[in-house]
């Protein structure tokens, strides 16, 4: 089964939440944690990786380098923001097609330009280019298995160049529908603009809030990595400051051995630490017993 067939297994099952991730070691927790699909997010992973806004300057080369080695790392269905996925239906078809080479069950494109979310208050892509751009994704892959989501900012009055209409929702949700995608996020739709969504365009919708009724996905980001900054710069801070780490370094009472057997569960280390084991076994060579 192809990462693409297992998502589309929970696009057609119960409602789902695809956790945030940024790194092959963050894909892996949210694995352990149970979710059944993993998301990296654009904002999360351009800010852990380069320390830049997303604003459309993280590119998709970048993206779908890092992209591949979270995917290598976890056995669930991973989703990639792929922003525009290009500035030519040319950059996006080859985009997809890397994607998928890559191992992603999916991503989702959008209908903004960039520099998107800029302080340049720009409009959507209309919808003609909008289906252009879907068209070059749908038809760059090589297995149908692969999801093509699209989202639409057409509720992003403030920072997303949208106008609010629920009516320019649909029709963008349609034409989305008529040249394949396989999904639609109607960006911070409400519960009432869901149902009006749904009754008009026969896609699965998801959205980045809780699991509210209408919702077949929910994608949860931006925590993990805001989390983990927030966590190193108190860390770091107080080393500055004290010279020692602080007392509650290890958390929620754990021990710096418990710490120590999550990476190992992690990172596969009992797994590697066997291939090892036998290969010394086999060449006579000396073995030693690990601290950790």
């Amino acid at each position: 089964m192809t990462p693409g067939s297992r998502l589309r297994e929970l696009l057609a099952g119960d409602p789902f939440i695809a956790a945030d991730c940024y790194s092959g070691l963050t894909a892996r927790i949210v694995q352990d944690a149970g979710f059944p699909a993993a998301y990296m997010g654009g904002h999360s992973t351009s800010m852990m990786h380069y320390a830049v806004p997303d604003y459309g300057v993280f590119t998709s080369t970048e993206m779908v380098e890092i992209a591949g080695r979270v995917a290598e790392a976890i056995d669930i269905p991973l989703i990639a923001d792929a922003d525009e996925a290009g500035e030519s239906v040319a950059s996006v078809y080859r985009a997809i097609r890397r994607y998928e080479r890559a191992g992603l069950a999916g991503v989702h494109i959008e209908d903004e330009i960039d520099p998107k979310h800029s302080v340049w208050d720009g409009p959507l892509l209309p919808v003609p280019d909008l289906q252009a751009r879907i068209d070059a994704a749908v038809s760059a892959r090589r297995s149908q298995d692969f999801v093509i989501i699209v989202r639409s900012n057409e509720f992003q009055v403030a920072n997303g160049g949208g106008s609010g209409s629920l009516d320019e929702m649909i029709r963008r949700a349609a034409a989305a529908a008529e040249v394949g995608a396989d999904a639609f996020i109607p960006t911070f739709a409400t519960q009432e603009q869901l149902t009006a969504i749904s009754a008009e365009v026969e896609l699965p919708l998801g959205d980045y809030q809780g699991l509210t009724p209408g919702l077949q996905f929910t994608l949860f980001t931006g925590w993990g990595v805001t989390a983990a900054a927030h966590a190193h710069r108190r860390i770091a801070q107080h080393i500055m400051e004290h010279g020692t780490l602080p007392e509650d370094f290890a958390g929620h009472g754990e021990s710096m051995a418990e710490r120590l057997a999550e990476r190992r569960g992690w990172t596969d280390q009992t797994e590697y630490d066997e291939v090892i084991r036998r290969w010394a076994d086999r060449t006579g060579r000396p073995l030693r017993t690990l601290p950790w």
